[in-house]
This record gives structure tokens, sequence and C-alpha cells, in this order.
């Protein structure tokens, strides 16, 4: 299974003809590439998969995906403190 990450586009570039960008998630900056999403601007929340934007969220949608995520891996440890 695959999963793309919401984060905030915080800077977007060209190089070397290619339409580039910085994403904030959570404080982890990542550079990726939006060619895909040439419309795409600074302060909106993309999509990430594989360092590729896939498609543009609104904060509200971006904030539940990224809350459902939070709530995955809280289960996750909890289940693995559990085998301890």
């Amino acid at each position: 299974m695959c999963l793309g990450i919401p984060g905030k586009i915080i800077e977007l570039y060209d190089q070397n003809g290619f339409l580039m960008g910085k994403v904030d998630f959570g404080g982890v900056l990542r550079e990726c590439c939006f060619v895909g999403l040439p419309n795409a601007q600074v302060g909106q929340y993309a999509v990430i998969h594989a360092g590729f934007a896939l498609n543009i969220l609104s904060e509200e949608e971006a904030r539940i995906t990224i809350d459902a995520l939070q709530e995955i891996s809280d289960l996750a440890s909890d289940l693995d403190a559990e085998k301890e």
C-alpha cells in the first residue's frame, strides 16, 4: 500500500526547467517535484508521495488527514508497548 502525506508548501522554484518546492511536514522540510501541479501556490497544502506532489488539499482536509495519521501512529505505538 502506498501512502501520500499532506504537507504545507513553503517555497516554489524552477530547477533545471522543473517546478520544484520545499514542503513542511510538521517541521520536517523536504524537496518535492511539483511538475504535475503547475498552479500550486506557497501556503497551500499538497499530498506528497515519493517526492512528487499529487494534489492540492484545503487546510481543513490536510488537518483531518494529519490527525488520522497521528492516531494510526499512536495506536501502533500502543500495540507495540503491549507486546513488551
